[in-house]
């Protein structure tokens, strides 16, 4: 099994097309995709949690 790819918040924020701001508006209200923190203060989101919390906003069409 390949290994879980860690995007860079950077990265995570141009996917989703939303500001920094916004983001962390979202984490606040525990409506963010999970985070891990590196012990040097990095934020890593794992691929696996993105697409996950992809799949819960998706709408019926």
């Amino acid at each position: 099994m390949a290994r879980d790819e860690k995007l860079k918040l950077p990265e995570v924020l141009a996917e989703i097309k939303m500001s920094r701001a916004a983001f962390y508006r979202l984490r606040t209200r525990g409506k963010a995709p999970k985070l891990i923190k590196l012990s040097n203060g990095q934020i890593r989101c794992r691929r696996s949690d993105l697409d996950a919390w992809w799949a819960t906003h998706e709408i019926a069409a």
